[in-house]
Formats: structure tokens, C-alpha cells, sequence
């Protein structure tokens, strides 16, 4: 326990220069205390000691967080993340040691990059998660709407008429509004409803599931845009195996905070990475994952779309099961 938490100072005290360093050395750790990393890496035939680059790192392909608990290190459980999955596919599942770390790393990176969470009212627009329990989203929403303050933020499943009486108050009050939804409900909204919310920041979370024909990024934000009176639509991007999230303001693509790296590696060869531009399977290096493993092969498709490392989603592999993260066709 006493490398986890060092590792975690180190963390909430990084700047861009140490995060090659810091990755490095949790790699190392992980690859010796992690036993499913540890077992998978020696299949690779792959000498943790040798390993000096990113970019020879073994990244531990998604799937596992469905049929192993991924821990580094001895520690008891208080709270586990599970994916929403579809009917019948077995869920993902993330453990946690410490959720009060969870809360402060989430925190951090949402007011890295849109200003503290006291100067917001948060409406919540997330059905599908509401329903089930596990949810890694619910729970950081949760904890952000109690950040607030505010007795106008909160939840809304199902219920137009209140939704709707809250929205009103808030274009009378002060501060910074957020309407955040799964996609499926914020398409739903606004096929029932034109409204003005140019005061506020809509965010979209991901998510259609096979609830209704699929729409590209550009076409959904064009669409709730104009149904919703706003000049652009916010995006997160974040998964049940993550600690972290990245956000994206409309731009050229999602942001990744100070704990998180994205690479993007040739479809073809895992193990070799692609230019800028390039699209590609994305590798994710979370370290807020110190506990779990830091080194994520995801099933999604993207590239890179700038210098300092901003991402765009794609997409997903052909017959990769359906997840709760963002699955928007650029």
C-alpha cells in the first residue's frame, strides 16, 4: 500500500514533463505486482526490466476487466465499477480501494478544464445508468451535483414536466448551468422539445445502444444545436476500466487531462503506433489506474488529432461487444 499512495501523490502533484517517468515507473511496479498483467506480459515473452519507451509497453487488452479482478497489489475492495454491457454479455468489472481518490481525480480533471464545480447547477439526464447500479458515471455525477451546492441540480429520469420547471428557474440564477446526458435522451429531449439553452453548457456522455439509427458526431451535434439553441455541444469521453475522463468542448476533439495519454496503434500490429491523423485502435495510459493497471488496448478506433495529444473516437472494432462509453462514428 505504501508504493500506491507515493505513486498517488506523485500524481495529483505531475506535470507534463514527469508523466513519461511516472508511467514508466508504475509500469514497472504493475508488471511485477499485478499477477494477471504480470502472467500476461510473460506470454508476450516481454522483459519488464528492458522496457525504457512508452511505446514498448504491453497494453492489457479490455476484455479482461469481464473475467478477472485486475489488482495491483493486496487490498480489500470497497466499491466496484461494473459496464452496462448488453442482455445476456458479461459485464466489465473495476475495482476500487479507495473511492475518496476517485472523487478527487474526477474532480481535478472536470475543473482543469471548466472552472470550479461551486459555480455550477448540474441537471443530469442519464436513464440507462439511473436503472442499473455500478455505474462509474453515476457515481462521479453524483458526487459533482453534491459539489455544486446547488438545490436546483439533481437527476431527471423520465420526467419532462420537472425537468423542464428547473431549466426555467435556472435562467434566472447566476453561475454556470450543465445539462449532462446520455445521447439517447439528450436526441429524445430534443425531438420532444425546442428549447433555448443558450446559457447553457450541453454535454453529451455517449451511449445510443441500439436505440434508434446511428448518428455521426457531426450529425448529432448539428441536430441538438439546433433543437437546443446552442452554439456547440460539449462531449465526455470516459469507461468503467478508467479512472479518468477527457472532455471535449466541440473542438477538434477530447482533451486528455494530465493523467491520461492516448496512442494510437496500427490495426494490424498492435505493437506499432501511428502518426498523427492516423486512424487506429486507441491505447489509453490512465494513471489514475495505479491500483488496477494503467495500460488499456481499448476496442475503440480513433486518431490523434493535434500536437498536444487531443483525441477523436471513431468508432469501434467490427464485433467488439457494445459498451456504455463513447461510441459516436465521426
Amino acid at each position: 500500500m505504501s508504493e500506491l499512495l507515493s505513486f498517488r501523490d506523485r500524481l495529483l502533484n505531475l506535470n507534463n514533463d514527469h508523466f513519461t517517468v511516472l508511467a514508466l515507473d508504475i509500469f514497472k511496479w504493475q508488471a511485477q505486482h499485478n499477477p494477471v498483467y504480470k502472467k500476461y506480459i510473460s506470454y508476450l515473452a516481454k522483459d519488464p526490466k528492458k522496457i525504457s519507451r512508452l511505446e514498448d509497453i504491453p497494453f492489457l487488452p479490455i476484455e479482461f476487466f469481464k473475467n478477472h479482478a485486475i489488482k495491483t497489489g493486496e487490498w480489500d475492495s470497497s466499491l466496484m465499477f461494473s459496464s452496462s454491457g448488453t442482455t445476456g454479455s458479461v459485464q466489465s468489472s473495476h475495482y476500487l480501494d479507495d473511492p475518496v481518490f476517485y472523487e478527487k481525480l474526477t474532480k481535478e480533471i472536470f475543473e482543469s478544464m471548466y472552472g470550479p464545480l461551486s459555480n455550477f447547477h448540474i441537471v443530469a439526464l442519464l436513464p440507462s445508468y439511473l436503472e442499473r447500479s455500478g455505474s462509474s458515471l453515476i457515481y462521479m455525477i453524483e458526487h459533482f451535483i453534491k459539489l455544486t451546492g446547488s438545490k436546483f441540480s439533481g437527476f431527471f429520469l423520465k420526467d419532462d414536466s420537472a425537468l423542464l420547471r428547473v431549466i426555467e428557474k435556472l435562467k434566472k440564477q447566476d453561475g454556470k448551468k450543465l445539462l449532462i446526458g446520455v445521447t439517447f435522451a439528450l436526441i429524445d429531449l430534443a425531438e420532444r422539445r425546442q428549447l433555448d439553452l443558450s446559457d447553457f453548457i450541453i454535454m453529451e456522455t455517449g451511449g445510443m445502444k441500439g436505440r434508434g439509427k446511428e448518428l455521426t458526431r457531426a450529425e448529432l451535434h448539428a441536430m441538438l444545436s439546433e433543437r437546443l439553441n446552442v452554439e456547440r455541444i460539449h462531449s465526455e469521453y470516459g469507461m468503467t476500466e478508467l479512472m479518468s475522463q477527457a472532455y471535449s468542448d466541440g473542438g477538434a476533439g477530447f482533451v486528455c487531462p494530465p493523467s491520461m495519454k492516448v496512442m494510437v496503434r496500427d490495426i494490424n500490429d498492435p505493437f506499432s503506433y501511428l502518426m498523427e491523423k492516423k486512424v487506429g485502435g486507441l491505447n489509453i495510459i490512465d494513471l489514475g489506474n495505479i491500483h488496477s493497471c494503467c495500460f488499456i488496448e481499448t476496442k475503440d478506433l480513433g486518431r490523434i488529432t493535434n500536437t498536444k495529444g487531443d483525441f477523436e473516437v471513431l468508432g469501434r472494432f467490427d464485433n467488439s461487444d457494445v459498451r456504455g462509453c463513447n461510441l459516436l462514428i465521426q
